[in-house]
């Protein structure tokens, strides 16, 4: 009669603890899911702000030597989208950088422009809070242990000067 009542109790213990791995390995599925989501956003809003000031650079609203250093810096920007995520953060750091020195803050592309660069920064910082708490969840010792991550690869922070 009481080694029963041990099974039942084992048993017991087992279920609750596979129902709490599999909500946890849910949970870490579904927090992948947003961080590719919230990086494909990224992808966009990046793709969009250096469309946006390519535009700017050939609408003959700056100075011969602004537009040119907002062009090349889009174009660089563009380019290294398909490159490795260091070179990719460093050219759109440096586009920031050349919107910021371009100074277009008097012209009639400033609100779009500006709306861009929020975008961006939105964009990254709701990536960033979603890599963050899966790395989070990835380093608790059931997930370590059981392996409930899978394959997946750990997430990175992106790290770029985007005007905030």
């Amino acid at each position: 009669m009481e080694i029963s009542w041990l099974l039942i109790a084992i048993g017991a213990v087992l279920l609750l603890f596979g129902a709490y791995a599999s909500w946890t390995a849910g949970r870490l599925d579904r927090l992948h899911a947003r961080v590719d989501l919230a990086r494909a956003t990224l992808e966009k809003e990046l793709a969009q702000r250096s469309a946006l000031a390519a535009e700017v650079a050939g609408a003959a609203v700056l100075d011969p030597a602004s537009a040119l250093l907002l062009l090349d810096a889009a174009h660089h920007a563009r380019a290294a989208s398909l490159a490795a995520m260091e070179v990719r953060e460093q050219a759109e750091s440096a586009l920031t950088r050349a919107i910021h020195a371009v100074g277009t803050d008097t012209e009639p592309w400033a609100g779009e422009l500006n709306l861009a660069m929020r975008r961006v920064q939105l964009a990254r910082r709701f990536h960033n809070d979603v890599v963050v708490s899966t790395r989070d969840l990835r380093h608790r010792r059931l997930v370590t242990w059981f392996r409930l991550a899978g394959r997946a690869p750990m997430p990175t922070t992106i790290e770029l000067e985007d005007g905030s």
